[in-house]
């Protein structure tokens, strides 16, 4: 969940956002973030917070995700 967006238009705060996982990214303090422009980017993982989703919710995510893009 965004719980900074730096003045980024393509974030809002306290929404869901799916991470893809990027490991050298995340070995730098970034993460991947599908954002509101539908594309992936780097932003500071200190703007993220991790949710844990049922699987019921994160199937829900995917799916408005995927609608989304």
């Amino acid at each position: 969940m965004c719980v900074e967006t730096g003045d980024y238009a393509d974030l809002q705060l306290q929404k869901i956002y799916p991470v893809k996982a990027d490991r050298d990214s995340a070995a730098q303090g970034h993460v991947r973030i599908l954002d509101d422009s539908g594309e992936d980017y780097l932003y500071p993982a200190d703007w993220f917070v991790s949710v844990p989703l049922s699987p019921t919710a994160a199937r829900a995510v995917r799916a408005i995700s995927s609608a989304d893009g």
